[in-house]
């Protein structure tokens, strides 16, 4: 069982950066793979990056690339994304997840989520 709890989310200027915090319950949650997805309005739910458990390596979506980082600390059950360069597109609530899947890109292969945290870019 694992339970995750997001932060870090708010209002930032085009450009701007925020970095978006998941804290995670669960003493297995070093054996997880983490991802973040985002929900806009209107739109379905989709995948933004993953670490996986070993390794760990990184997956983005291509519109991403180059301005999030993703990141992990299993001792402190942190996973984080760095939002850099944040453009209106990225407006969104942010769900962290976790799954025990190598198939770390799709929604349904994730067993836990947390309950999301709104960011909103303004142009």
């Amino acid at each position: 069982q694992v339970q995750l709890v997001e932060s870090g989310g708010g209002l930032v200027q085009a450009g701007g950066s925020l970095k978006l915090s998941c804290a995670a319950s669960g003493r297995t949650f070093s054996t997880y793979s983490l991802g973040w997805f985002r929900q806009a309005p209107g739109k379905e739910r989709e995948f933004v990056a993953a670490i996986t458990w070993s390794g760990p390596n990184t997956y983005y979506t291509d519109s991403v690339k180059g301005r999030f980082t993703i990141s992990r600390e299993n001792d402190k059950n942190m996973v984080y994304l760095q939002m850099n360069s944040l453009k209106p597109e990225d407006t969104a609530v942010y769900f962290c997840a976790a799954t025990a899947s190598v198939l770390v890109a799709f929604e349904l292969e994730y067993d836990y989520w947390g309950q999301g945290t709104q960011v909103t870019v303004s142009s």
